[in-house]
């Protein structure tokens, strides 16, 4: 978990890391949008080699909600 809250900050340009954890409501952090949408998207793929879609950001209320989706997949 602590790898994936590292690898979310740095797609975050205003937010600092010690401000985020896995019990962040990411979707409400002043900089998320849909270009950071896509960032998640592309480090998952990246990173993890998994893929996620929109319903399952939509579906995430966490970053915990988030790390669960991505490792069932």
């Amino acid at each position: 978990m602590n790898e994936f809250i590292t690898n979310f900050c740095e797609i975050l340009d205003d937010t600092e890391a010690n401000e985020i954890n896995e019990k962040t409501d990411f979707k409400n952090l002043d900089e998320w949008d849909s270009m950071t949408t896509l960032m998640l998207i592309a480090m998952v793929d990246e990173k993890y080699e998994r893929q996620i879609n929109g319903a399952d950001i939509k579906e995430s209320i966490t970053l915990e909600d988030l790390h669960t989706r991505i490792q069932a997949k």
